[in-house]
């Protein structure tokens, strides 16, 4: 499963100011194929120790939505779940 959250952060990123969220999922293999799948670079990937993820802007976390992503709340219970699943699969 991919999850975007509601954080709405405002932030500027080099040139683009926007509103900014999280993307993140069960699996980086989910993650990824979200990402393709809305038109995000590899290289923006995060491999963060909390939990692997994407920013994304407000604009990219509609396309999310509408091609499947599960809206959260920030901060939000999901993470932990998420982070206890991918700790199962690599112990």
């Amino acid at each position: 499963m991919v999850y975007v959250d509601d954080m709405n952060a405002p932030a500027t990123v080099g040139r683009l100011h926007s509103i900014w969220c999280h993307m993140y999922a069960d699996t980086d293999a989910e993650l990824h194929a979200m990402a393709r799948r809305i038109g995000l670079r590899r290289s923006w990937f995060q491999y963060s120790q909390h939990l692997p993820h994407y920013d994304v802007t407000a604009q990219k976390r509609v396309q999310a939505l509408k091609a499947g992503a599960i809206p959260t709340k920030w901060p939000s219970g999901v993470k932990s779940m998420i982070l206890k699943r991918r700790g199962a699969e690599n112990g």
